[in-house]
């Protein structure tokens, strides 16, 4: 019998569709306003979000929000929780709840995430506030010397132990490993770097017992630093994301939903594209966007009501893109057909 926990699994990666991270913190999205001339507080964070969360037809393509803790507290305009609209609109709740990151004692420029203290009780409260899925993220740079065995242990550990509350509290855990694109390292390293924080990834959700058919893998797409000098089309970076996955992810886990990491919108669409362009994978190949689905959002919105049908449609042409690369179907001739009203 399927459990809940795998039935939320499997309708976050449905055909088509994929996540929305909508879950920044408090000064990276005061950050993302002030790149459009806004200045962050909290009452314009939920306006900002309840345009995201009340875009119409946003089920079509878009299967689940992660939410922030300030987020998942606050509600729309008329009243009704955001987790409940989402519900409504057919998307799942979900919830970021790691506490970022902190230096990792005795090596330095590595880091450790934080928050499994009190994790229990917190995962018990988001799921009582309506959230049916949770994140957690990890955070491995590529250097002289990086990533250190010890730093990948202690993210994996983190990671294992986080994953197995969530499910103890009836969430899915959505597993994100992140190897940074910062620095100079070639495709090759990468890949290198990334196999093995999988594998490590994975012995340590089978020492915690967590059920990886309720499970899902959100890992960066195989690519060179961004410092480096290296040129890579994007079959070439399917081809050594795909490689890299099918030596470390089990085919028990039932869905990747890749971040975008710093690519812009265009390149995650178009990468994500050719991934599903690869042939069948024991995977569905979904996504979790945050900047790569808002960035056009907040370009079309600036802060005014009046720009709010431009923001919903930016948003829908970028879900629709995204849909269309879950599928294989992606073109950049559709990139042309971008809204441009007010």
């Amino acid at each position: 019998m399927t459990t809940p926990i795998e039935s939320t699994a499997r309708a976050l990666v449905a055909a088509g569709k994929g996540i929305l991270a909508a879950d920044e913190s408090t000064p990276t999205m005061a950050k993302r306003l002030a790149a459009v001339g806004l200045t962050s507080t909290e009452a314009l964070r939920r306006d900002y979000r309840e345009i995201l969360f009340t875009t119409p037809d946003l089920g079509e393509h878009i299967s689940g929000v992660i939410l922030y803790d300030e987020t998942i507290r606050q509600r729309a305009s008329d009243g009704r929780p955001f987790a409940e609209l989402l519900e409504h609109a057919g998307v799942v709740p979900g919830i970021k709840v790691d506490a970022g990151t902190t230096p990792l004692a005795g090596f330095p420029d590595e880091v450790v995430t934080a928050g499994l203290d009190g994790l229990r009780d917190r995962l018990a409260e988001y799921a009582a506030l309506g959230a049916r899925f949770a994140k957690w993220r990890a955070v491995i740079r590529i250097g002289a010397g990086r990533p250190s065995t010890t730093c990948v242990a202690a993210n994996a550990q983190a990671l294992g132990a986080y994953a197995a509350l969530a499910q103890e509290a009836g969430l899915v855990p959505v597993v994100e490993p992140e190897v940074m694109m910062d620095g100079g390292h070639d495709i090759e390293r990468c890949a290198e770097v990334t196999v093995t924080v999988l594998r490590e990834v994975y012995a340590e959700l089978a020492r915690h017992r967590v059920m990886l058919e309720g499970t899902l893998l959100k890992p960066n797409m195989v690519l060179p630093g961004q410092d480096s000098a290296q040129v890579v089309d994007d079959r070439a970076v399917a081809a050594a994301t795909l490689s890299v996955l099918r030596q470390a992810v089990p085919a028990a886990v039932p869905g990747i939903v890749f971040l975008s990491g710093g690519q812009s919108d265009v390149q995650a669409t178009a990468r994500l594209d050719a991934l599903n362009r690869s042939g069948v994978q024991p995977w569905e190949l979904s996504f979790s966007f945050g900047r790569a689905l808002q960035a056009p959002v907040l370009r079309a919105w600036a802060g005014e009501p009046a720009r709010t049908r431009a923001a919903h449609e930016a948003l829908r042409h970028r879900a629709h893109l995204n849909g269309a690369a879950r599928r294989g179907q992606y073109t950049s001739d559709l990139e042309a057909l971008a809204p441009t009203g007010g």
